[in-house]
């Protein structure tokens, strides 16, 4: 499987009294899908996977499944403690519909290279779908280390890596020892580095909120290669992403700006609790200056290309036989 594009982890809303907002979680998936994003994570740490039940989470995967309807693909966070659950999230992803499993270390636990190895090859044995690994070792402590991703090449359902860690040095690692996986940008902060070195795809918590100006750092980088524009469009986002990935509220966040645009996040499930005032001020002012800038950048970016001159044609003198020359 080739992944190629922006794909959204989506949120999941809640009500006040912590249930589900099965109707608001609809109305993310489409808002995304209309945005223009090329997927869709469900289950994934922005969708708050650690605070739901087995059965929810199952229950999911078939709800986005049926809403997302074919119109783009959808990736099955499957995390858990045990290998066992694991495979059986696996498993439930797989007849739900998913294009594929994104795997990350379990938590907690911290296994060897060959235990971990052994862990997602039985995964990859028992549900037999394109892997995503997942690299966060802030959150699951161990890296998917040299060792590991050796053990687990002979397999070609693994096939990318979400590279999360924050080290620039893993991008230099994997892009240069390991090209046979694809990469894709995990730190929001971090996607320009990504696209640099080859990054064909990123899985942005940021997309939820501002899709245009993701997709607007994408198409500059990775479709056109143009790096001027895609260094203007993430200096614009930067303050923003700081806000996002510094700010010790980052799920709060996301839904917090969505809500700004009229669409449901509604209270995070605990251990997690409300952003403070302060922390919302700060991320509505960010918002505000990253969209209007990164709307300038694009606009004229637009307008150099529509005032450009058309390029030269031949004159009706030219014989057909006779190639013109381009004296430099």
């Amino acid at each position: 499987m080739r992944f190629e594009g922006i794909y959204a982890p989506v949120i999941t809303p809640f009500h006040e009294d912590y249930s589900i907002d099965h109707e608001g979680y609809a109305r993310c998936i489409d808002h995304l899908i209309a945005s223009g994003i090329h997927g869709i994570v469900v289950g994934g740490t922005t969708g708050e996977n650690y605070a739901l039940t087995k059965a929810e989470r199952i229950a999911q995967f078939h709800t986005a499944h049926r809403q997302i309807d074919g119109r783009v693909p959808w990736i099955a966070g499957v995390n858990d403690i045990q290998t066992e659950e694991v495979c059986a999230f696996g498993v439930a992803a797989r007849e739900a519909g998913a294009d594929a499993l994104l795997l990350a270390v379990p938590p907690y636990s911290i296994p060897t290279a060959k235990e971990l190895a052994l862990h997602a090859l039985k995964v990859d044995r028992e549900v037999d779908l394109p892997i995503m690994l997942y690299n966060y070792p802030g959150r699951s402590g161990t890296d998917f280390s040299e060792e590991f991703l050796e053990r687990v090449g002979g397999s070609r359902n693994f096939c990318a890596i979400k590279e999360s860690s924050g080290d620039l040095n893993r991008i230099h690692l994997l892009a240069r020892d390991f090209p046979h996986l694809q990469l894709s940008c995990g730190a929001d902060d971090q996607a320009l580095e990504f696209f640099v070195w080859g990054a064909r795809s990123w899985v942005c918590a940021a997309a939820n909120f501002i899709p245009a100006e993701t997709l607007a750092l994408y198409e500059a980088c990775a479709v056109r290669g143009d790096f001027d524009t895609g260094r203007r469009i993430m200096k614009a986002l930067l303050p923003l992403m700081t806000v996002l990935e510094r700010g010790g509220k980052f799920v709060q966040c996301v839904k917090f700006a969505l809500e700004l645009d009229g669409l449901p996040g509604g209270a995070v499930r605990l251990p997690l609790r409300p952003m403070k005032k302060e922390l919302k001020r700060s991320l509505r002012e960010a918002l505000h200056t990253a969209r209007s800038s990164v709307a300038l950048i694009v606009a004229a970016q637009t307008s150099a290309k529509d005032t450009s001159p058309p390029p030269a044609r031949k004159s009706a003198g030219t014989p057909p036989d006779q190639k013109e020359t381009t004296h430099v």
